[in-house]
């Protein structure tokens, strides 16, 4: 027996897993959300969201192509896993995700079917935006003109393609390599670290989606995970997880301060800010 069947719960409510249904929409990530949907409905062609590591920047990505999808825009959502990608490949990548081919090695000949397939969605009176998420792994100047080439694509309706991107704050540094794209970012959003009640409520959201309606944590507790975590969704979920494994350890139906204390010293997590 799990942890789980012990607080009467039917999964793993803090896994790291960027699994929508745990999705928290504090008001900063409803704030972000707005934002980016209307650099979409309005065609602004740039948009910019960056955040600390473990800010969810990957689950407000999911959340928000989860909501662009329609028969009027055509979303897709392209991950960079590391840096050392050419602007050959991210223009390759870019027509296979649009399937305008991707074949070719002739840069001309991808932005050219690229264009074409743009002009067939704006013939059926849709949008068209990429995400891009760990956008700051871009980190060429061939790449950040390309991006300005795509954005310099457009019909007599305005413009065919937008891009989203997501990333780590220096995502900003990697734009300005590009002075004329950086100028070109419509919409900004800083995804920060969740405050003491947002914390609290992110805890008792995931909890009640993993079928606890009841408190695991008491007050204490509580506040210890929001000074230790500094309000980092990522860091918090680790906290949580390896205090609710400890506490199914020693048998505690409910978690107190000195589990949290325990817990954190065994994470390296050693400071608290007051």
């Amino acid at each position: 027996m799990g942890y789980e069947s012990f607080y009467n719960l039917r999964e793993h409510p803090f896994s790291f897993a960027a699994d929508e249904k745990f999705y928290y929409d504090s008001p900063q990530h409803s704030k972000a959300l707005l934002k980016l949907s209307h650099a979409v409905e309005t065609e602004k062609g740039l948009a910019l969201l960056v955040g600390t590591i473990g800010t969810g920047k990957t689950t407000l990505s999911r959340r928000l192509l989860d909501q662009l999808i329609s028969e009027q825009v055509e979303a897709t959502l392209l991950v960079i896993i590391h840096s050392e990608i050419t602007s050959l490949w991210f223009l390759k990548k870019i027509a296979l995700m649009l399937e305008a081919g991707g074949d070719s090695d002739n840069k001309i000949e991808i932005i050219t079917a690229v264009y074409h397939r743009l002009l067939e969605f704006a013939r059926q009176k849709r949008k068209v935006v990429i995400l891009i998420d760990e956008a700051n792994m871009l980190r060429s100047k061939e790449i950040m003109e390309e991006i300005r080439g795509l954005l310099n694509l457009e019909s007599e309706r305005g413009k065919l393609l937008n891009f989203i991107l997501f990333g780590l704050p220096e995502t900003e540094d990697y734009l300005k390599l590009d002075p004329p794209l950086y100028q070109r970012i419509a919409i900004r959003c800083l995804l920060d670290t969740l405050d003491e009640k947002a914390t609290y409520d992110y805890i008792s959201h995931r909890l009640r989606v993993a079928g606890r309606s009841q408190p695991l944590f008491d007050r204490e507790a509580l506040k210890a995970i929001f000074l230790y975590s500094k309000g980092n969704p990522r860091t918090i979920n680790a906290i949580c997880d390896n205090a609710l494994l400890e506490g199914f350890l020693l048998k505690r139906a409910e978690i107190g301060v000195g589990i949290i204390d325990d817990t954190v010293q065994d994470l390296g997590l050693l400071t608290k800010e007051t």
